[in-house]
């Protein structure tokens, strides 16, 4: 045999022998929607879930997988799933914001959302994006490392996700209609939990409370995500440090802390090293809300137990320590957790935050009104108004079509038009006294068109116009990099003199400061229509939201692909 028909042969035995995940694997799921009956709070009701399930399934893949999950709604609601931090590279179809990627799933009817993992890993969720439905119909999203590529700390024990959530005994759903028809503020939830159990804080719940076993001189990796629909939380466990080591499935230079902050839609995962021995005691896991605004919220107390194993001892009545949480309006806490956050900023995991940009954007959010929807009615807003929330001033208004349908195939006029402002029409204190009139604006859906691998540079300035007010902001298809926050207002000239263009920390989900501001940078290089929103739900359901248009590039792998076949129809 030549040597080269040899070396053909040997790269080909090599290429034959190369394990399957080496190329990353096809995972299937498979979500029926469908009612459950659940008991909380000795209350029984009938609510929306998945396969049965209150949090929903666990999904599962490694950075590289394909993953292929069919969603059949067997329930009257129209719904949709997104995929909560997943980039989406060039696959805008599976990112699923009903109106803005895809109609939604009717009742009857499949959709198989299908995309690959690129360039991810750590911990993300995933939720129906469509009215309150959310409330019910989440879970957790677990991306890891690809095979032999270890986590740059130490190997845990175990990992566990700690999901927070609310518990309405009401219909959420009902909760929102009635509170958008009045123009009011909607009733607060009866309860957080963990994991879907509000726990021994509350009454009637003492047999559902989520227990942590644990054994000593252990390292275990908690995954906590934050879905609460309306309630950034502390989060703290009584006599333990917590250790950062990675926010919204992005590493970061770890720090020891005893309570962390976390915005609804962010995730945080933290290493809880044990005590040596056993303590002789037991410990609450609690978490509470961080409020900043003017309205009505559920200020109680979610706890589960962190309880040491010992096979010896079967003790009752142990001491139970309770942790110290932060006061619910803390903003300087707050603002301290934020600026411990940092990148890895390693050759391995760099911060590629853009230092040229192409595009200063400036957009302010906050609270505003509404006229009442019938002359010489009064609603239940401020002022005999509606309540609404904006982003420069202009609320949101969720198309017929959606977004990216009309895009793609050239049919966006009377859809959508490409004029979203740069920056609020009317420069006033943003963080000062409020200006005499407080109506937002409301008309045909306007986007933000961006050419393809636009740098952007973009500072969201919270106002005090009904209130100064913590708003937890998500952008869909990228990760971004904060490099710079601060109180009052944003000052263009002073302050980008101390971004941090170094090791910035980079996320999904950022809290805009209660009558601060927040600046990031992301590149646009992925085609495709973008939802950027207030994870708050109620401040989304008043039009706190606006899109991103990103144009295809020249290349074959910068354009979007073709939608699926199955695509729901509105």
């Amino acid at each position: 045999m030549s040597s080269s028909a040899f070396g053909f042969l040997i790269t080909f035995i090599s290429l034959c022998i190369v394990p399957r995940y080496a190329q990353g694997l096809t995972r299937h799921y498979e979500f029926n929607i469908k009612m459950q009956n659940v008991t909380r709070l000795c209350h029984t009701k009938s609510m929306v879930t998945v396969n049965g399930k209150f949090p929903g399934p666990r999904v599962v893949a490694r950075e590289g997988d394909r993953l292929v999950i069919k969603v059949t709604n067997q329930i009257s609601n129209n719904i949709t799933i997104h995929w909560h931090g997943i980039r989406q590279l060039r696959s805008g179809w599976a990112d699923g914001p009903a109106y803005i990627t895809q109609c939604p799933i009717q009742t009857g009817q499949s959709y198989v959302y299908n995309f690959t993992v690129v360039g991810q890993r750590g911990t993300l969720w995933w939720h129906a994006h469509l009215s309150w439905l959310r409330s019910t119909v989440y879970g957790p999203l677990i991306i890891l490392p690809k095979h032999n590529v270890p986590y740059p700390f130490k190997k845990p024990y175990k990992e566990v996700p700690v999901i927070f959530g609310e518990w309405f005994n009401d219909d959420p759903e009902a909760i929102i209609r009635q509170a958008l028809k009045t123009g009011g503020g909607p009733n607060v939830s009866d309860a957080y939990t963990i994991n879907g159990l509000p726990g021994p804080l509350y009454n009637c719940s003492a047999e559902d409370t989520f227990k942590l076993k644990v054994k000593p001189g252990k390292t275990y990796l908690l995954r906590i995500i934050n879905a609460a629909l309306n309630d950034e939380l502390f989060f703290s466990i009584a006599n333990h440090t917590l250790t950062v080591v990675e926010t919204d499935a992005i590493y970061v230079k770890p720090f020891g802390t005893d309570t962390i902050l976390i915005t609804p839609g962010q995730t945080t995962n933290v290493l809880l090293k044990t005590k040596p021995n056993f303590p002789g005691a037991a410990f609450f896991m609690t978490a509470r809300p961080y409020f900043t605004g003017q309205g009505t919220f559920d200020n109680s107390s979610v706890a589960g137990i962190l309880e040491y194993e010992f096979p010896s001892l079967h003790l009752k009545n142990l001491p139970l320590f309770k942790p110290t949480l932060p006061p619910l309006n803390d903003t300087s806490f707050a603002m301290n957790f934020t600026k411990k956050l940092r990148s890895l900023a390693s050759p391995q995991f760099p911060a590629n935050v853009p230092k040229k940009v192409d595009k200063h954007f400036f957009f302010t959010i906050g609270l505003g009104t509404n006229p009442c929807d019938q002359k010489n009615q009064t609603c239940q807003g401020p002022n005999g108004t509606k309540f609404a929330a904006s982003v420069n001033n202009i609320s949101f208004t969720l198309p017929t079509t959606a977004l990216l349908q009309a895009h793609f195939f050239g049919k966006s006029n009377g859809v959508y038009s490409p004029d979203f402002p740069i920056n609020p029409f009317h420069w006033f204190n943003y963080t000062g006294n409020p200006p005499n009139n407080t109506m937002v604006r409301n008309g045909t859906t306007k986007v933000m068109v961006l050419p393809f691998n636009t740098s952007v540079e973009l500072v969201l300035q919270d106002t005090s116009i009904l209130g100064a007010e913590s708003h937890p902001l998500h952008l869909h298809g990228f990760n971004f990099f904060i490099v710079g926050q601060g109180f009052g207002n944003y000052d263009p000239q002073n302050d980008p003199k101390n971004f941090n263009l170094v090791d910035p920390i980079e996320r999904n989900t950022v809290g805009v400061p209660s009558g601060g501001w927040v600046a990031i940078r992301f590149l646009a290089d992925n085609p495709g229509v973008w939802f950027m929103h207030c994870h708050l739900e109620v401040h989304t359901s008043w039009g706190l939201k606006m899109a991103w248009l990103v144009l295809d590039g020249k290349l074959p792998n910068q354009k979007l692909l073709p939608p699926p076949a199955d695509l729901p129809k509105c």
